[in-house]
């Protein structure tokens, strides 16, 4: 595969070697429709002609919107092959995060999925300079618009069928491992999103080290659910894909990507902890409304495979009985468990994105699933670390994937190398230069330290996020928030107390958890402030807090960060109120700004706080939500002297 150089020719690769093997599936009106791969280089090579017949130059930017769809994953290879550079966006990003990421690459062109996002891309034209044209996949509701700088895909590929194929091969032929593949934006946690050029050698190196390193193989099959934008959608669905020949499945919705999982049953499978938070909360629901027989079946083989599971995965020694007890478990609650989430194939599946809790991470493990982490960011081009089967631990990330290398400065900050550290930060030379070293080494902004013996990696926090406590204990937020979330009616939580005395937090419940609650008690409720406020949902908020803070108190590094109060918001984070990013990421710098009034009281000591609440609706408009909200108590573990003298 030396003569492998760009995407492109893993595309001819797979065309000629897997021709008639799937490369894409898309459920369309009930109905699996089916790609090989002779017939998506045929597609991907008429959206290329079409492209350069359109008038697309060498170098030039394409912005791709909409989600996971088979011809857009061909459209951003086709704007590879016509010597362009696609810059996929976030589906439900609003106009104005459009206007910035279009207007910061210049975009020449958008394909775009349907009206809706045709209609975002015209709201905000005018402020993007050389904007050209716009091809669109589904053209309901768009017969009557303006024509004149917009054009169906099936148009654009009818002009590619009747272009010669001269001047795309000529374009191709001037590409090395060092073109630009793609063009990435960070999620903004800190600021405006910056756009990640990644080079076809960072994408293709990082691919075969990664892919290696699990066995992933040709037969494979994954399901293409995240934001197209994201790093991970683009390295696991196009530059894993083109590598290994396996076949990506796109759903046919976002509302029924649970039910297209249990249909196409992957074998390689990821999603971020936020996914397998909801997924558990939905068991922990049914659990919850299921017979006293299957509640009780289900507690006794939990319990049983919380400590035989994970030995099993790892291939450790389990006495007889033992493994006779899980495989019955096996037939009677895990097999079924697996098989309604979809997940009874997967051979290697991972989470990444943020820490995820340990409990949550046992619980899939527990059931035979070989769910792993990974860390990485964009920049990596995604993998900086993984997990080894037989090697796999819930307090660490895992040791460097093939071709990394690690260190870790004075400060506790992570620093790594690799043949996926990205080309520059477009249009940005300062930013690159104090992220990325000359001799390549590029800050991570994590703190983590790496395990003598083991190389396994252990992050902490966000550097930036951790600090320290009035008495000198140490802050971490994510290590309490992640175990906060671990229950199924807590959505979201932050943590604050760096400088402090004292930790307090705030919480977000879980609607669809809570609401089902509220229901099976005949609770009745207007809205989510209403129930988010109601003395039985703070009073059970609270007890998990409690149990929380007997936990952190047995790390004897972190116990300084139990909670002592806390309140449950009026309403839910967003991101279209710039509280979270499309990643799902807390802003936690915005939310303390946002929010400054319910943290003075929290730590003021008074019982409820008047706030009023800027927020925007899905159309755009803002408008306000008012709420009186009650602050909480909780009780601590009083932190012992010897925690005391470490921090000291």
């Amino acid at each position: 595969m030396a003569d492998l150089r760009t995407i492109p020719d893993f595309m001819d690769r797979n065309a000629t070697s897997f021709a008639q093997a799937p490369a894409y599936r898309e459920k369309e009106f009930g109905i699996w429709q089916e790609w090989t791969w002779a017939e998506a280089r045929a597609e991907i090579e008429e959206i290329a002609r079409g492209l350069i017949v359109q008038g697309l130059e060498i170098g030039e930017h394409v912005g791709v919107i909409g989600r996971n769809r088979p011809q857009l994953y061909m459209a951003m290879v086709a704007a590879q092959c016509a010597g362009g550079i696609p810059v996929p966006l976030y589906q439900d990003a609003v106009g104005e995060e459009l206007a910035y990421v279009l207007g910061h690459c210049a975009a020449r062109f958008v394909i775009a999925a349907d009206q809706e996002q045709v209609d975002k891309v015209i709201e905000v034209k005018d402020r993007i300079e050389g904007l050209r044209h716009i091809v669109y996949l589904d053209g309901r509701g768009l017969r009557k618009y303006d024509h004149s700088a917009m054009s169906s895909m099936e148009a654009l590929r009818e002009k590619g069928r009747a272009a010669d194929r001269a001047e795309m091969d000529r374009r191709r032929a001037q590409q090395t491992g060092a073109t630009t593949c793609v063009m990435l934006y960070t999620s903004g946690t800190t600021g405006r999103p910056k756009g990640v050029v990644l080079s076809h050698d960072n994408i293709v190196e990082t691919s075969k080290n990664s892919s290696g390193f699990d066995g992933l193989r040709q037969g494979d099959e994954v399901l293409a659910y995240l934001p197209m934008a994201w790093v991970g959608d683009f390295i696991f669905s196009i530059g894993q894909a083109m590598v290994t020949g396996f076949c990506v499945n796109c759903p046919e919705s976002a509302d029924t990507v649970m039910h297209d999982l249990r249909e196409i049953g992957p074998t390689y499978y990821f999603a971020p902890p936020r996914v397998f938070e909801t997924q558990l909360t939905n068991v922990m629901i049914r659990m919850e409304d299921a017979s006293r027989f299957k509640k009780w079946l289900f507690d006794r083989a939990m319990a049983h495979a919380k400590t035989i599971g994970p030995k099993l995965l790892d291939g450790e020694e389990v006495g007889f009985m033992d493994r006779l007890k899980y495989k019955l478990g096996e037939i009677f609650v895990f097999g079924p468990l697996k098989n309604t989430l979809g997940l009874s194939r997967v051979r290697v599946g991972y989470t990444a994105g943020e820490a995820i809790g340990p409990e949550l991470f046992d619980f899939y493990r527990s059931i035979g699933i070989n769910l792993k982490q990974l860390y990485g960011q964009t920049e990596a081009s995604v993998f900086i670390t993984q997990q080894k089967d037989n090697e796999v631990r819930s307090d660490t990330v895992g040791t460097p994937t093939p071709g990394v290398e690690l260190r870790i400065a004075e400060n506790g900050e992570v620093f790594y190398r690799s043949p996926g550290t990205f080309v520059e930060y477009y249009n940005n030379p300062e930013s690159t230069a104090s992220t990325k070293d000359p001799e390549g080494w590029v800050a991570t902004g994590d703190a983590g330290f790496i395990e003598e013996g083991t190389g396994h990696l252990r992050i902490i926090d966000r550097a930036k996020d951790v600090g320290k406590m009035a008495s000198g204990a140490l802050f971490a937020p994510k290590f309490v928030e992640n175990k906060l979330k671990f229950y199924p009616d807590i959505y979201e939580a932050v943590v604050f107390g760096n400088g402090r005395d004292r930790c307090v937090a705030f919480v977000n419940i879980d609607l669809t958890a809570v609401g089902n609650w509220a229901e099976r008690n005949n609770i009745a409720y207007a809205s989510y402030q209403e129930l988010a406020q109601h003395p039985r949902v703070l009073e059970t908020i609270t007890n998990h807090v409690e149990t929380v803070n007997k936990s952190v108190a047995e790390d004897e590094m972190l116990s300084g960060c139990q909670i002592h109060r806390f309140l449950v918001l009026h309403k839910q984070l967003d991101a279209d109120d710039e509280e979270m990013t499309r990643t799902q990421k807390v802003k936690r710098r915005t939310i303390e700004e946002k929010y400054a009034d319910l943290i003075e009281g929290l730590y003021s000591g008074v019982d409820e706080v008047y706030t009023e609440t800027e927020v925007t609706y899905e159309d755009g408009r803002k408008g306000k939500i008012k709420a009186t909200v009650k602050m909480c108590d909780a009780k601590v573990v009083p932190v012992t002297a010897k925690v005391l003298e470490a921090a000291e």
